[in-house]
């Protein structure tokens, strides 16, 4: 398993990062702890996870899924061998419960998530401590169309960032990152750490595959010069570019099966573009889930990759993809496809 650096904090950390969403609704403690057997066996020592997980958000499962990763520390002893992402969330109207409805990136609800995070991890210093999504509003998860509100009524990101850096000072956290950012916020980020000397952010956590180039629009250039890679999530387009779901399958106990109202890579144009890409793998011989994890990690501006499984059997095969490289000719069909018909999951 390659590693690579995680910005310029001197970290680094496999090509391959283990997603953990699924844990703690379509995976119970044991498999998730299975899971995490295999991933570490297999030389993976980057775990990603999130105060809100698993998915879907409910106010009764609700950090579940980072005290599952607590309980296998403990149980593995192995805390100095893996990096630990996790995440805090924005601001929302939805989590009414969390905080008392305060998801805000100020200092209050920082402090507060950080602490429950560590208390469910059981650790005491988080690697990487990603906002989750932007306070201000702006484009993510999909939305397309920049509309300005004014006033702007978000926490300012000074404020934001200074927060992270004393949390760094207290040991609390040891690197800063962000996720489902866009290229102006990243950018801000950047600078102030640079001006006012507030932690430098080490990586950007948004979605990247096949179905969804778009931080190459923007994005890709700052994460090379600025070194601060993209942690690509979604790389199977939740299980779709696997091709399970082509000609109206629903396999049971899948993903998409299971919460049909996930449709940003449901859409007429996404299944048309699956279906070429999928083509592409098996002319070639290979697993389209494989393809399409291999093509993100080619990828210059990735740090690494988060794969995510419900089943051990997924798991290998998508931790297998760090093995393959793709050939010019497949690189070029992939290619094709996009310029015909570009992101049609945004």
């Amino acid at each position: 398993m390659d590693s690579r650096p995680l910005g310029k904090t001197g970290i680094k950390v496999s090509a391959i990062c283990l997603g953990t969403m699924t844990w703690g609704e379509q995976n119970s403690e044991a498999d998730a702890h299975r899971q995490l057997d295999l991933a570490a066996d297999s030389g993976v020592t980057f775990i990603d996870a999130a105060e809100m997980y698993p998915i879907p958000v409910k106010a009764g499962t609700q950090g579940f899924t980072e005290s599952i990763i607590g309980s296998w520390l403990k149980r593995a002893q192995n805390r100095g061998r893996v990096a630990i992402a996790t995440k805090v969330s924005g601001r929302s109207r939805e989590f009414t419960w969390l905080r008392g409805g305060g998801t805000r990136l100020d200092r209050a609800n920082i402090t507060a998530a950080v602490e429950a995070s560590l208390r469910r991890l059981g650790i005491d210093v988080i690697d990487l401590y990603q906002l989750h999504w932007p306070d201000r509003r702006t484009n993510f998860f999909g939305a397309l169309g920049y509309v300005h509100r004014a006033p702007d009524d978000s926490v300012p990101l000074e404020e934001t960032l200074s927060v992270l850096g004393d949390l760094v000072t207290a040991g609390k956290i040891r690197h800063a990152g962000v996720s489902n950012e866009t290229p102006w916020g990243l950018t801000r980020y950047l600078n102030l750490a640079d001006t006012r000397a507030l932690p430098r952010v080490a990586s950007i956590q948004n979605p990247y595959s096949l179905l969804n180039r778009t931080f190459e629009i923007g994005l890709a250039e700052i994460a090379i010069r600025e070194s601060c890679g993209l942690l690509a999530y979604s790389p199977l387009g939740f299980g779709v570019l696997s091709g399970k779901y082509l000609n109206g399958a629903n396999p049971k106990n899948a993903r998409l099966t299971l919460f049909p109202e996930y449709k940003r890579y449901q859409s007429g144009r996404a299944r048309h573009a699956t279906a070429a890409y999928v083509g592409i793998a098996r002319r070639h011989g290979l697993k389209p889930a494989q393809l399409a994890i291999a093509y993100a990690l080619s990828r210059p501006f990735v740090t690494s990759v988060i794969i995510g499984a419900t089943t051990l059997e997924q798991l290998k095969e998508n931790i297998g993809a760090a093995s393959l490289r793709l050939s010019d000719e497949v690189l070029a069909e992939i290619e094709a496809v996009h310029n015909a018909d570009p992101n049609p999951s945004p």
